[in-house]
């Protein structure tokens, strides 16, 4: 019998591009998705740079409802393709059902929380007098809308574990270009500013939730979701959470290390500099999308090929993988150094904001283009089910090298509000090379492994 989707066969190029070129579109399209309210505030009449700021402020609560939609999805995709490539059909759906049962939970407790702690919360993350109204008016009404967040997030990597790349990449242009239309209606027409985009962003997220829940439970699916598969089994969970964990890990981290950046920022810029990390965060949306989808579409082939024993195709998938992303990335890191203004621009065209922004910006990419070095390691220790890995580097980055970075480098050489940027670039560095060399060496060892069990019970 012939197996849909089967990763195991044909070249690995194309079973690699085939999922990724969609997930590309996808991440270009979610690029607008996740930006275009910050690009079209900051053409608001009026206080547009005070608005965007307090966007900014925003942005790590942001990151913590994609942490958890990162702990159940991104933790319970792979298991579904490893299970997969195992014909475990039964056993895939159970993991997929229990994970949705988790983000659904998850994303009503997130939502009451976050409505109740909002205040402290927001002047802990860097808002001022100023900026504080602003940011209560946006994440007040993304809160909300959260549990939609949550389900498009969060239950759309089962669509491209299946190998739906296209169906995957629908989700996300649904929801992009939905905000795309309505934040110049809710912003502009309706005059309702930051409240817009907003509701904008909420109507925009509940159409791609039911684009996904309408895909999973339909025909078309490999992997469905059905409420026999909903009841929570404690060694299922255990298994989403451990390999979660890393993605889960790797936002939440974000989200820390932009609270500690906006208050040493505040502390030693003030509102200027918030913003201009905002611009630079963005930018980095922008350019780090294309490498986050070739990844994230290599990711369930190899997986696949794992659970299928086939591991000369697994190395042959973390080569190109790894050669397709340095390339990129190398390219994209050129340009930014070459043209940081053109970037700036997109999103402020403040001449403060672009003269104090074009060097924090080259400080800040400085080994961006290594960068596909932790892409590729990451996501190969998730495909491989190795979640200890996948979590030690992601804190390691983050936690252990960037926020101790980012507390002492502005106290350092009089570097002040420069330290912060300059705290990004080190752990790019540092970070980036010890994931890759580990990679390769788990690798191996993995591999080498399974073929001595191989041949002992042969």
């Amino acid at each position: 019998m012939q197996i849909e989707n089967d990763f195991s066969k044909g070249s690995i190029t194309k079973n690699i591009m085939s999922l990724a070129f969609p997930m590309i579109l996808a991440q270009l399209v979610n690029v607008l998705y996740s930006i275009v309210d910050r690009i079209y505030i900051a053409r608001m009449p009026g206080d547009s740079f005070l608005a965007l700021t307090g966007i900014g402020i925003c942005l790590p609560i942001i990151s913590m409802v994609m942490a958890f939609a990162n702990l159940f999805g991104v933790g319970g995709a792979p298991l579904c393709s490893i299970e997969r490539g195992r014909q475990n059909i039964d056993e895939a759906e159970k993991i997929m059902g229990n994970a949705f049962i988790m983000l659904i939970g998850s994303g009503f407790i997130l939502t009451i929380l976050g409505l109740l702690i909002k205040k402290p919360v927001l002047y802990l993350f860097g808002a001022s007098e100023m900026t504080y109204p602003y940011a209560n008016q946006y994440i007040t009404i993304y809160l909300l809308g959260n549990i939609f967040v949550m389900i498009s997030l969060g239950m759309n990597p089962f669509i491209n574990a299946q190998g739906f790349g296209r169906i995957g990449m629908i989700t996300v242009i649904l929801g992009a270009l939905a905000n795309i239309i309505l934040d110049p209606i809710f912003i502009f027409k309706l005059k309702m500013g930051v409240r817009g985009a907003a509701i904008a962003t909420v109507i925009s997220q509940v159409l791609s939730a039911c684009w996904v829940l309408r895909f999973l439970t339909g025909q078309k699916a490999i992997l469905k979701l059905k409420k026999e598969s909903f009841h929570l089994q404690l060694k299922r969970v255990k298994r989403i959470i451990a390999l979660g964990t890393s993605g889960f890990v790797m936002s939440f981290t974000n989200s820390i290390v932009q609270v500690i950046s906006n208050t040493t920022l505040q502390l030693y810029g003030g509102d200027l500099y918030i913003g201009i990390m905002t611009v630079i965060n963005s930018v980095r949306e922008f350019i780090t999308m294309p490498v986050s989808g070739l990844t994230n579409g290599a990711q369930p082939v190899i997986g696949y090929n794992y659970g299928a024993r086939k591991y000369d195709r697994v190395k042959r998938s973390i080569i190109f993988t790894a050669i397709a992303s340095i390339s990129y990335n190398t390219i994209a890191w050129s340009l930014i150094q070459l043209f940081p203004e053109f970037f700036i621009r997109i999103f402020n065209k403040d001449l403060m904001v672009i003269e104090t922004g074009i060097p924090m910006m080259r400080i800040y990419y400085a080994f961006f283009f290594l960068m596909a070095l932790q892409f590729t390691g990451q996501t190969t220790f998730i495909a491989l089910g190795k979640a200890k890995h996948a979590v030690f580097f992601s804190t390691f980055r983050k936690v252990i090298l960037v926020t101790p970075l980012v507390i002492l480098l502005p106290r350092l050489f009089g570097l002040g509000s420069k330290g912060v940027f300059l705290a990004e670039a080190i752990s790019q560095f540092v970070g980036a090379s010890a994931c890759f060399i580990t990679m390769i060496f788990t690798v191996r060892k993995e591999i080498q492994k399974e073929l001595n069990k191989e041949l002992s019970t042969s």
